[in-house]
C-alpha cells in the first residue's frame, strides 16, 4: 500500500512505521500543511495575546508605559483589574476598550 493510500485510509493522517521511508514529497506536503495551519492561526489571533488575563509587566509592554503610569490608570479607575493574592490581572478586552475610548483624531480640537 502506498503512502497516499495509507493517508487516505487514516483520514488524511499518515502513520509512519519503522520500515517506511519518508520521501522529499512527504516532507514538502508536511511543510505546506504546517504553513497553512500557522497562517490560519496567525489570522485568527492577529495581534492578540494568547491569553485573556495579563499580568502587570505584560500590560506595561503592550502599552509601552511605566509602572507608575499603570498604577495611575488603575487608581483612577481607567483600567479595571482583578487582584488574586498579590498578583494583579488585567483583561485584554478591557485594555482594548480603554484604548478605543481614549482614541483621538489627529488635529481634532477638544469640545468646549
Amino acid at each position: 500500500m502506498s503512502a497516499t493510500e495509507n493517508k487516505q485510509r487514516l483520514g488524511g493522517h499518515t502513520q509512519l512505521f519503522g520500515e517506511q521511508l519518508v520521501t522529499i514529497k512527504d516532507l514538502n506536503d508536511f511543510k505546506n500543511e504546517l504553513l497553512i495551519e500557522v497562517k490560519k492561526s496567525l489570522k485568527e489571533n492577529a495581534g492578540q495575546p494568547a491569553k485573556k488575563w495579563l499580568k502587570t509587566n505584560e500590560v506595561r509592554k503592550i502599552l509601552g508605559i511605566s509602572i507608575t503610569t499603570l498604577l495611575t490608570l488603575r487608581i483612577n479607575g481607567v483600567l479595571p483589574y482583578s487582584k488574586i493574592g498579590g498578583c494583579l490581572y488585567f483583561d485584554y478586552e478591557d485594555i482594548l476598550k480603554v484604548m478605543e475610548e481614549q482614541k483621538r483624531r489627529h488635529n481634532q480640537w477638544p469640545a468646549k
